[in-house]
């Protein structure tokens, strides 16, 4: 302090804000192609929600999911949302709590394609292309070939093994994204 700072100069506080790596409004989106089939959606902690991760703010986004899990516990789409808001917040890495947020919105849907779509998703953009592969095909199989998110899973597929073909010391760090 005694080096560098100066007394007449006033304080400038600074806050930290979220830069988004991702597209924010492409990841709601993308969680609306997936979940319209099946999870009850018009919850209002989850359209806030929305508008905050539209905007960048995930960590917000994902304190407004808490509200939505802990007043509905079984709320499989608030579980999933709050599982992308974690993962975009921690710059699309699978967090310990994003994985369990994926785990609950299994869970609480156990036959909806949007969980393991996601965590796969996840997966594949930390690295772990084998498991995310691995998930991708499984969710492949299950889907009807009408599924309104079939091609985009296949397209997925396809940049997986592209990625994973390239071998261990070669695979780019570009996973497919959202």
């Amino acid at each position: 302090y005694a080096m560098q700072a100066s007394p007449s100069v006033p304080a400038a506080p600074q806050h930290g804000r979220e830069q988004p790596s991702i597209d924010p409004k492409a990841l709601v989106e993308a969680r609306s192609s997936v979940t319209n089939s099946g999870i009850p959606t018009g919850d209002r902690w989850i359209i806030v929600a929305d508008g905050l991760a539209r905007n960048g703010q995930f960590g917000g986004a994902a304190l407004m999911l808490r509200n939505a899990t802990n007043s509905n516990p079984k709320n499989a789409e608030a579980w999933l949302a709050m599982a992308n808001a974690l993962v975009a917040h921690a710059e699309n890495q699978l967090t310990p709590a994003a994985f369990y947020a994926y785990r609950s919105a299994s869970a609480a849907a156990p036959e909806h394609p949007g969980p393991p779509f996601f965590l796969g998703l996840a997966l594949a953009q930390s690295g772990r292309f084998t498991e995310a592969r691995t998930l991708w095909a499984r969710l492949l199989e299950a889907t009807p070939p009408n599924a309104p998110w079939h091609g985009e899973l296949v397209d997925k597929l396809a940049k997986l093994d592209a990625i994973i073909k390239q071998g261990p010391g070669r695979q780019q760090t570009q996973a497919p994204q959202r």
